[in-house]
């Protein structure tokens, strides 16, 4: 049996979805049922720069070289295209 995380986005509009542990969010957050906007989906060009809150793994190199780039003052800024949802987490954008 799967496990499942839930998606909220506090301080918006929209509804807490249900994802199967370890989904990408860029392949299930759209403009539609999310604040997150993607562009490049490949953590280079920052456009899904937001806050997560919740039990994730630390970024890898890579993604964490661009939040030393694009947010060094937010402690919880992740790219969410690089973001593998493990737990519950919150999202709010940057």
């Amino acid at each position: 049996m799967a496990d499942f995380c839930k998606i909220s986005f506090p301080v918006s509009d929209f509804v807490t979805i249900t994802l199967e542990c370890h989904q990408s969010l860029s392949e299930h957050l759209t403009i539609q049922n999310s604040p997150v906007l993607f562009g490049c989906r490949t953590g280079i060009c920052g456009t899904c720069l937001v806050e997560v809150i919740g039990d994730i793994p630390p970024p890898q190199p890579e993604e964490q070289e661009m939040l030393e780039t694009l947010a060094a003052n937010y402690p919880y800024a992740r790219l969410a295209c690089q973001v593998d949802v493990t737990g519950n987490v919150e999202i709010r954008k940057i």
